[in-house]
This record gives C-alpha cells, sequence and structure tokens, in this order.
C-alpha cells in the first residue's frame, strides 16, 4: 500500500511554500509541499502533477471549464468540404450562428483560395428580380 506521509499544502500556504524554496529542484519542492507518497518498499514516489494542479488552482487558474459538458453533439470546425455531387453544405450551426433564415440569398464572388458570401438586403433582391424581369423581356 502507498501512504502520504503529510497532508499536501494548497492555497496561500502552498504559493508561499514554493516562494520560499524556489532555490530547490522541482521534485524537491514538491516533496516538501506534501505532494509525495512513500510505497510498501520504502520508496518514495512524488506526485508532480497533483502539485502543479495544486499549484494552478492556488493561482486561480482553472483547470476544468466551469459547466460540463453533456457529451452530446458536436463541436463547429467552422470548415466545409466539397460533396462527390459538386455541391458545398452549410450546417444549421453556421447558419444559426450568423442568423439567417430560410430563403436569405447571397452573391457569389470568387478570390484567389476564397469565396466570399455577400448577404443580398431586400433593395438587392429587388434590383435582382428587375434584371431578370428585363432579361426575359428581352428574350422575347
Amino acid at each position: 500500500m502507498t501512504e502520504t506521509a503529510t497532508a499536501p499544502l494548497t492555497g496561500k500556504t502552498l504559493l508561499a511554500k514554493v516562494k520560499e524554496l524556489s532555490t530547490l529542484p522541482r521534485r524537491e519542492r514538491a516533496k516538501q509541499c506534501g505532494y509525495y507518497t512513500v510505497t510498501k518498499n520504502s520508496q518514495v514516489r512524488v506526485n508532480l502533477t497533483d502539485f502543479y494542479d495544486a499549484l494552478l488552482s492556488a493561482r486561480g487558474i482553472p483547470l476544468s471549464p466551469e459547466a460540463p459538458k453533456d457529451g452530446r453533439g458536436r463541436e463547429p470546425t467552422y470548415r466545409v468540404s466539397v460533396h462527390q455531387n459538386g455541391q458545398i453544405v452549410i450546417g444549421a450551426t453556421y447558419t444559426k450562428a450568423m442568423n439567417l433564415k430560410p430563403g436569405d440569398e447571397f452573391e457569389i464572388r470568387l478570390g484567389y483560395k476564397h469565396i466570399h458570401l455577400i448577404q443580398l438586403g431586400e433593395s438587392d433582391k429587388q434590383l435582382i428580380q428587375s434584371d431578370d424581369a428585363d432579361e426575359s423581356d428581352a428574350e422575347e
């Protein structure tokens, strides 16, 4: 069995002790602060991981996010790929983030290694519809 000889220091006492022992190597500092165990073979094992975790929490740096994830769903990657049929599909996550509604229209502008999607406003849509009507009249 392993046993801890002393209770490990935490908080401000840990920070003060680490500052006091700043000349010692890191393993010795961790051991002096109580972050070690003694095995049944009387070997001393220094637990640097717990020591560093305690140091970070003593300095006020959170190690884990506040709200745990529920494990469902996926994170958006902000990347798209061209499908086998040649189409690019932008998912619902991105359209919600941009507050897009069904029927919103975009002008596509191609650049060097990029594509700009420029959202058309109501006035732009009316201009395009009138241009389409003029073209159909010219064809007749």
